[in-house]
């Protein structure tokens, strides 16, 4: 079983969409502050412009850990 673990952050574009940008495993130790401090920066520096919308706001952020289970079947 493989496990992944992923940090998605959703914000707000200039047109009321929610956009999500996900960053593939995050610190263990990671903590909201930081978590809320990059949100910000990427705001401010105004890194994506999703659709040529800018991000406006910090809508929430999350930790997504997802468990996969692959199966070796041989079929035919």
């Amino acid at each position: 079983m493989e496990t992944t673990k992923s940090l998605v952050m959703t914000f707000l574009d200039e047109g009321d969409s929610k956009v999500s940008l996900t960053v593939q495993d995050p610190r263990d130790n990671i903590t909201e502050a930081e978590i809320k401090s990059a949100m910000e920066l990427v705001i401010s520096k105004n890194i994506f412009d999703p659709n040529g919308l800018s991000l406006v706001s910090a809508v929430d952020a999350k930790i997504v850990v997802k468990e996969t289970t692959p199966y070796d079947l041989v079929i035919g």
